[in-house]
C-alpha cells in the first residue's frame, strides 16, 4: 500500500467481467485490489477472482472490503483475502485478523478512534467517509501522530489537484473506487480506458510522492 499509493475498489457481481477489470488494473500497474463484498453471494464472486489473480497475474495481492463482523472476516481469509477492510472499528475483526496476521484496515472518524485501532494492532487506519473529513483532517491528526498511517476511501478522485492534497497531508495511501473504476467503463466494458487511467493514476501518485 505504501509503496504504489493506491488500492482500486471494486465490487460486481458479474464473475467474468470481474476477471476483465482485474486484469486491466494489473496491465496498468496496479498490485492491489480490494473486492468490497456488498452483494449476495459476494463470497463466490470473490473466490473465483482470487483464484484468477493467483494462476494469472502474478504478484497481484487480493483484499476484500466492506466486511462488517468476525464471521465474514473468517469466511474470506479462508478464501486467500490478505487483507481485510472495514467501514467502522471492529474489535472482533481486529481479533480475528490478527489472530491470521492478515493485515486489517478499520474505517474510523476521530482521533480516539484511530488511537483505539492502533491499540488493536491495525498498521493502516481508513479515513472514511474521506470526502467528509477531508485533508484537513489528516494533517490535523499527524501533528500530535506523526507515526499514525491513513488510507482515505470515498471523495478521492483521479484528479491531481485532489490527489495533491491528500498526500501533501500525509496519506501513506489513498482507495479508489467509482472514480477510478466508472459506471461508464463499466457499462462500455472499457477496459483498454481503464487500464489507461490506472496507469497515468499511479504516475501522477508517483510524482506526488516522490
Amino acid at each position: 500500500m505504501k509503496e504504489s499509493g493506491m488500492v482500486p475498489l471494486f465490487y460486481h457481481p458479474d464473475i467474468e467481467l470481474g476477471k476483465k477489470v482485474l486484469k486491466a488494473c494489473y496491465d496498468g500497474g496496479a498490485r492491489l485490489m480490494e473486492f468490497t463484498a456488498r452483494g449476495d453471494f459476494a463470497f463466490e464472486v470473490f473466490s473465483e477472482l482470487n483464484k484468477f489473480a493467483i494462476k494469472e497475474l502474478p504478484g497481484m495481492i487480493m483484499g476484500v472490503g466492506s466486511i462488517t463482523d468476525a464471521g465474514a472476516a473468517s469466511m474470506f481469509m479462508q478464501m486467500g483475502a490478505n487483507f481485510v477492510v472495514t467501514p467502522s472499528l471492529r474489535e472482533d475483526i481486529a481479533m480475528v485478523c490478527n489472530r491470521r496476521k492478515v493485515l486489517w484496515s478499520p474505517g474510523c472518524g476521530s482521533l480516539t478512534e484511530i488511537n483505539r485501532a492502533e491499540e488493536l494492532g491495525c498498521e493502516i487506519v481508513k479515513l472514511f467517509p474521506g470526502d467528509i473529513y477531508g485533508p484537513g483532517f489528516v494533517k490535523g491528526i499527524k501533528g500530535p501522530q506523526p507515526w499514525t498511517s491513513v488510507m482515505p476511501t470515498g471523495g478521492v478522485s483521479t484528479d491531481e489537484a485532489n490527489l495533491k492534497a491528500w498526500f501533501d497531508a500525509g496519506v501513506i495511501c489513498v482507495g479508489m473506487g467509482s472514480k477510478l473504476i466508472s459506471k461508464e467503463i463499466l457499462a462500455n466494458k472499457d477496459f483498454a480506458e481503464l487500464e489507461n487511467t490506472v496507469r497515468k493514476t499511479l504516475e501522477t501518485i508517483s510524482k506526488l510522492k516522490n
